[in-house]
């Protein structure tokens, strides 16, 4: 833990309390060091409903233009402030405002500060924060102080001090700080959620989630664009460095923070090795990637264990030479799903344990399992685009929550207890592997929050 007693010392301070403590009814190291409530708990936050949902946008390059885009499709939006560093990229966004019928919304444009004059004004209640990794906590916070909800991309925080700081702002301000974690909207992770829900697998006992995706041509993209500041990251830093894509859907399957919580994690990388290889052959030699040193490793593995002593792999891969894959695996006690390609052994239902069902032999679990908010606006989604559909489904949920007043699917405990696995891992792999304590964010609510039930 980065603050208060090591584990040694809480080990002997537990034993100086002896005996009156039954056995069970201990803290674990993790309670133990969780800090007091900022405000009241977040867990179940519903706000007040609104008639129509006034929008601000913090950052509208590759992805954020694609939010506004999709944002203006669906009913009971409008889209009130730009904000962007690069004036020609708000400006775009703007037009795709005006082109659709649209008021022109005011775009700010005046350095990387003016988000907070946008925050200034009275006719927003929520923003969209698409920016580099280290501008989400602090944006989302001034967000949520200046009485507004914070949506942001992924992921959320990149320390542990950052995840603690969204958490606190969230219950002090009572405000939804969700991050938007598309990828459990996608039709294949809703299926999987409905089929874990009626105890299609059994009992779940472990999960495997990855984001596995060769992003090297990202380098190219030197003075603007994502590569130009996420390329510095694989330079300072040797860890996971962005697991909410598999993991996300793998946590939503197994009650991560609604009946379980992830206890401790371990976490390995290999060698850091393509992304040097790659910069020599793609750049010249007096280049800023060729003056650096890349030290991440090619491929980070880590095991986390849960409270209820269940199991799970996340792995990241940004550079080698290897197809997409997020594994989307769920194993319980009755059968397992995995994905890239979808595949499926259900006891009772398979021909046989031996062999995965795939292909055209899924198609009668899809009929039987269709997520009914997929089969509510799937075909929406899809014309709508944005990763076969997901992005849509998220953004309509989040309108849909907020105009109705309802919890979010995604709270701020989840944006911190995914986005920390990357710092965790950082001190991992820095400690031979040795395993670190997960914060437990929500401050034992986890023991009574109800799991994501099955949404329409």
């Amino acid at each position: 833990m980065s603050k208060g007693i090591d584990r040694r010392d809480f080990l002997k301070a537990v034993g100086a309390t002896g005996v009156g403590l039954a056995a069970g009814q201990l803290p674990t190291f993790a309670e133990a060091q969780t800090p007091k409530p900022a405000g009241q708990s977040a867990a179940g936050l519903r706000a007040p409903k609104l008639d129509s949902v006034r929008l601000g946008f913090i950052g509208v390059g590759a992805r954020g233009s694609g939010h506004v885009a999709q944002m203006l499709m669906i009913e009971g939006v409008e889209v009130k402030a730009i904000c962007d560093t690069h004036e020609p990229t708000a400006q775009a966004s703007v037009k795709g405002c005006v082109d659709k019928g649209r008021p022109a919304p005011t775009a700010y444009t005046n350095g990387p500060e003016n988000y907070k004059r946008m925050l200034e004004r009275d006719d927003i209640d929520a923003v969209i924060i698409a920016t580099p990794w280290e501008w989400h906590v602090p944006m989302s916070v001034d967000t949520m102080q200046a009485g507004k909800h914070a949506f942001v991309e992924v992921p959320a925080a990149i320390t542990v001090d950052g995840c603690w700081e969204l958490v606190d702002t969230s219950e002090r301000t009572q405000k939804h700080c969700m991050m938007m974690e598309n990828v459990n909207y996608g039709r294949e992770e809703l299926m999987v959620l409905n089929m874990c829900r009626q105890g299609v697998f059994g009992e779940l006992l472990h999960g495997e989630a990855a984001y596995i995706h060769d992003l090297r041509g990202q380098m190219h993209e030197v003075e603007r664009g994502t590569g130009s500041w996420r390329t510095l990251h694989y330079m300072k830093r040797n860890g996971n460095l962005y697991p909410t894509h598999g993991l996300g859907p793998v946590a939503q399957y197994m009650n991560i923070n609604r009946g379980d919580r992830m206890d401790y994690m371990s976490s390995v990388s290999s060698p850091a090795r393509v992304r040097a290889i790659y910069a020599k052959e793609h750049f010249p030699a007096d280049h800023k990637w060729n003056k650096g040193k890349f030290i991440c490793g090619d491929i980070n593995t880590s095991i986390v264990k849960t409270v209820k002593g269940k199991t799970l792999m996340i792995q990241w891969d940004e550079q080698l030479p290897r197809p997409y894959t997020r594994h989307n695996l769920i194993q319980g006690t009755k059968g397992v799903w995995a994905g890239f390609p979808d595949r499926v052994v259900v006891e009772g239902m398979s021909p046989s344990t031996d062999s995965w069902q795939q292909g055209e032999a899924l198609k009668p679990y899809y009929d039987k399992y269709e997520h009914p908010l997929w089969t509510r606006i799937g075909e929406e989604a899809t014309k709508a685009g944005g990763h076969g559909g997901m992005d849509f489904v998220m953004l309509w949920r989040i309108v849909y929550c907020l105009r109705n007043g309802e919890p979010l699917d995604q709270d701020v405990y989840d944006a911190a207890s995914w986005s920390v696995i990357t710092p965790l891992s950082e001190k991992s792999v820095a400690n031979r592997g040795r395993t670190v304590d997960v914060p437990d964010f929500t401050r034992g609510k986890w023991k009574t929050m109800k799991p994501l039930g099955i949404v329409t």
